[in-house]
């Protein structure tokens, strides 16, 4: 009894410091909840899952035996066309000859893919029969394998079944997908921790995403080995993925004001809202990324910073996969999907694109001075997180402190100068708007609601940051 009072105390204290149950009543136990105006019902509960991680120097030559123990005979080593040249996927490959296990290798993988590289890919896959896959690579490697293992695994379903809602039907999936294995070459994206693949829509010019928790990797690969290859800008986008992630997971929604209830546990989404699970992984990433991005980017010898940066990556994967993201990762979506003759710095050069890390943090100031009214609290403790003495500081100031604060490391870390530099206009913003709104998944993790208007203004304020 005293236990179960504790955890009710818990709870409640999470929920009294969240919001100030400023939107109205809840029951933790489910025996009473106010819904919307609409009638729905809030939210009561969340859930934990996160991939398998193994991480240690040299754990990449554990694959093979991992795919003999998962019972794999055919197996599918997913990468990109530069990797494929590295260590990394060298090792891979040894590790499965060693065992005598046959596999093939897709090096197609496209940086910041898109619907048709997820269905050339979907198509190798489907064609292959594979009954394992290895995914070696950043987010986008990941997630290219994390959709043709979903769709190849059911042969019948059409591409946008799965597809988050509205944009796609965002169907559950209720057939057995193949083991996977992630090996993760960057410190950024988290995809070994999570069940979300984000893509370019050709015709939507805007990133979407599926995401379910049945397409999690069986196990997450987290070597620090492969990040001594790691470009600079590479480590840096990356990099502020991480941050964006935690700050964004920590001020999210918290789960009991999302609504509707599901009417069945497996309509829960993965993106559940900030709860007290997540909150642990999202403080602690923020802490590390604080101390060790800029030494991890700019001295690629430093493996102390490396090393930890991987495993930030890996902890804010496990905070946002669970909590999900809001609006920084909403607007990303036509900022990447949208680009025009961008080209940066130590990336493939055979195509225009915006990095991922980088089109979101390009609006992470303007965002969270905007949102920080909804929980100051928690923008204040982002800003300690990052390092800030909050000591007497008020809490209308919250936003500002946090943006300042945001603005300070993307320039140490020489980040472009808001969307300006990336090639926008102020006319290209209404596209950028109409790419933004149907990112339902993460706009309506908000702490804030949004409209046309305010992702507008968010937007032209983040045509310059400094």
């Amino acid at each position: 009894m005293a236990a179960k009072t504790a955890l009710g105390n818990v709870v409640r204290k999470f929920a009294n410091i969240r919001l100030g149950n400023a939107h109205g009543a809840i029951s933790v136990q489910g025996k009473k909840s106010y819904g919307t105006t609409s009638g729905e019902q809030k939210e009561y509960a969340y859930e934990m899952a996160c991939s398998n991680i193994r991480y240690g120097e040299g754990v990449t030559r554990e694959v093979g035996l991992d795919c003999k123990n998962l019972g794999g005979k055919n197996i599918c080593v997913m990468t990109d066309r530069n990797l494929v040249k590295l260590e990394s996927v060298k090792v891979v490959c040894e590790a499965l000859e060693d065992v005598g296990l046959k596999y093939s290798v897709y090096d197609k993988c496209r940086v910041e893919p898109s619907d048709k590289s997820f269905k050339d890919a979907i198509d190798f896959a489907t064609k292959g029969n594979f009954d394992l896959f290895v995914a070696v690579g950043g987010g986008s490697v990941m997630d290219t394998c994390k959709a043709a293992n979903l769709y190849s695994s059911n042969p019948k379903a059409e591409f946008l079944d799965y597809v988050n809602a509205p944009i796609g039907k965002g169907l559950p999936v209720t057939h057995k997908v193949k083991p996977l294995i992630a090996v993760t070459t960057t410190a950024g994206t988290g995809s070994e921790t999570t069940g979300t693949a984000v893509f370019d829509l050709s015709d939507m010019k805007a990133k979407t995403g599926i995401s379910n928790r049945e397409l999690r990797p069986t196990l997450g690969i987290v070597d620090p080995l492969h990040l001594r290859t790691m470009p600079e800008r590479v480590a840096a986008y990356s990099g502020i993925d991480v941050l964006c992630h935690a700050i964004e997971s920590y001020t999210a929604l918290p789960y009991y004001e999302r609504v509707p209830r599901p009417t069945n546990p497996n309509l829960r989404p993965a993106y559940q809202g900030c709860n007290p699970i997540s909150d642990i992984w999202s403080r602690h990433a923020l802490q590390i990324t604080n101390k060790y991005i800029k030494r991890a980017t700019f001295d690629a010898g430093d493996m102390e910073a490396r090393s930890i940066m991987h495993l930030a990556s890996c902890y804010a994967g496990i905070g946002f996969g669970n909590a999900g993201c809001h609006m920084c990762h909403a607007m990303s979506y036509p900022i990447s999907g949208l680009v025009k003759s961008y080209m940066p710095k130590d990336y493939d050069d055979d195509h225009p694109m915006v990095p991922h890390g980088l089109s979101v943090i390009i609006t992470a100031p303007a965002v969270f001075e905007f949102m920080a009214s909804a929980c100051p609290e928690r923008h204040l403790e982002a800003a300690q997180y990052l390092g800030v003495d909050i000591t007497n500081k008020k809490k209308e100031d919250a936003g500002p402190i946090l943006a300042d604060r945001l603005r300070q490391i993307m320039q140490d870390l020489e980040m472009p100068d808001g969307l300006s530099s990336l090639g926008y206009t102020k006319d290209d913003i209404p596209n950028l708007v109409k790419g933004t709104m149907p990112q339902h998944r993460l706009t309506k993790l908000s702490p804030r609601p949004v409209t046309e208007e305010i992702v507008t203004g968010l937007l032209e304020k983040s045509m310059k940051n400094y």
